[in-house]
């Protein structure tokens, strides 16, 4: 089921949608749920790449260099 929610958008912004919108035929509706989807996962990735950096600073992960990798996995020279 969709759900519905509310958003505050600078005027400018607003028109450029509404512009997109009549330019395409597409709904701003289409445009605000194809920007949040496809910057959703991008927005994810940096919250999990920042929370694993904190492991790393607090010395909880460890971080493998190139060449170790290569060795563990036999990809070297």
């Amino acid at each position: 089921m969709a759900k519905q929610t509310a958003i505050r958008l600078p005027d400018e912004t607003y028109e450029r949608l509404q512009a997109l919108a009549a330019r395409t035929g597409r709904t701003a509706t289409f445009y605000i749920r194809q920007a949040i989807e496809e910057h959703l996962e991008d927005l994810e990735d940096i919250y999990l790449a920042e929370q694993e950096l904190e492991r790393v600073r607090r010395g909880e992960s460890r971080i493998y260099t190139l060449k170790e990798v290569e060795d563990e996995f036999g990809l070297g020279d």
